[in-house]
Formats: structure tokens, sequence, C-alpha cells
């Protein structure tokens, strides 16, 4: 069974905060794929259902951020998941508001939730990442990805977890480039952004 994570803290006062992408990407593809309905497990909230072929595990830890790796950890084993059918959505701060790029392994950027789930399960596990923008200075990222989204980034915002449920069939099948590739071309088609000037800017990333 694959396990989609997706990244945040538990309790209302964050649930509109930068840092909760990756629970509302989870929580649409259980909306779009219609899944069941979620339920206390594995120190998270669990839903389970199917993409395409793929019998899917969606957590969203309630551990937060900084101890996520304890509830990914515990659903891996319990599901006989393999580091490498773990995929984790979470907010970066080092992509441009509205991209997303899919990488195996690789180095945490000094995400806390992502640290976590290596020190629990490896380092081999697909990271789905999601561009929040950065405020501009190191001293004010803390308060910017505990922040809400503001009004105005709310269109890219929305564009972008629709894209990702709609496609996630892909990325279930272990079709990264192509989901990448479906997801940028719904951006596009949005206006947001010139993907070909962004991937000039980022090479080597690996799928």
């Amino acid at each position: 069974m694959l396990l989609f994570v997706g990244l945040g803290n538990p309790g209302k006062e964050y649930a509109g905060n930068r840092h909760n992408i990756g629970f509302m990407v989870v929580e649409a593809i259980a909306r779009r794929w219609i899944f069941s309905p979620f339920r206390k497990k594995h120190q998270g909230l669990v839903s389970e259902g199917t993409i395409g072929e793929a019998r899917v595990a969606l957590l969203m830890p309630q551990t937060f951020m900084n101890e996520s790796g304890r509830s990914v950890g515990e659903a891996a084993r319990l599901h006989k998941t393999s580091t490498g059918d773990v995929y984790v959505f979470h907010d970066e701060l080092d992509l441009p508001a509205g991209k997303l790029r899919v990488k195996m392994g690789g180095g945490n950027a000094g995400h806390n939730g992502l640290k976590s789930i290596s020190a629990h399960v490896g380092n081999d596990y697909r990271r789905i990442r999601l561009g929040i923008g950065h405020p501009g200075d190191k001293a004010r990222v803390h308060g910017y990805v505990l922040s809400d989204f503001a009004k105005s980034e709310a269109r890219w915002v929305d564009t972008l977890i629709d894209a990702i449920a709609r496609n996630a069939d892909y990325l279930a099948q272990g079709q990264a480039p192509a989901f990448q590739n479906r997801v940028h071309l719904t951006m596009d088609a949005a206006g947001f952004g010139d993907e070909k000037k962004d991937e000039k800017k980022e090479k080597g990333e690996s799928v």
C-alpha cells in the first residue's frame, strides 16, 4: 500500500497556515477520489481508498510538525509500506509560490517535518515540494510559515491543490514526471508563472 502523507499542524488555529498546505492537499485527494472518512490512527488522521489501481492510505500526522516522523513511521510499519512508497506533501520556502517539484530523497533544507520523517523511516522517500515563496528575510520565516495564506493568494493555492488532486493517479502509478508536468501545465494555463523560465533556474531536480 502506498502512503501519501500531508504535513501540517493540528488544530483549527493552524488550518489556513502556509505550513499546512500538505494537509490541504491530502484532504483534497480524499474528496476527489472518494476515500473513507478520516479516523484517528497511527498518531494521526488516516483515510484509505484507491487511486487508479493503487491502494493508498492518506495520513495527516497529529503530532505537530516537528514530530511528524513518529506518526509516519508507525503507519509505514503497520501498512508494511517501504520507504520508497512513502510520498510526503510539504511546503517549500525555496520554490516560488505555486510551483511544484517531485524529488526522491535528498536534503531536508531545514524543514523540521522532513527531518523527523527521515529519522524514523530513512531518507529515501518521495517529497512533493509545494512552493509557498520566501518572505525575503530569514528572521521572518517562522512567522511567515505559521501565518495564513493571504486572500490574494487564494486562486493559485486552490488551483494548485485541485491540480494535484486531479492528477494524483499519475503519482500513484509511479509516473512522477508526468504528474509534475500535468500540474505545471494547469498552473501555466491559469496564468501562474513561466514554467520554462523556472526550469532554467532549477536544474538537476530528480524525480
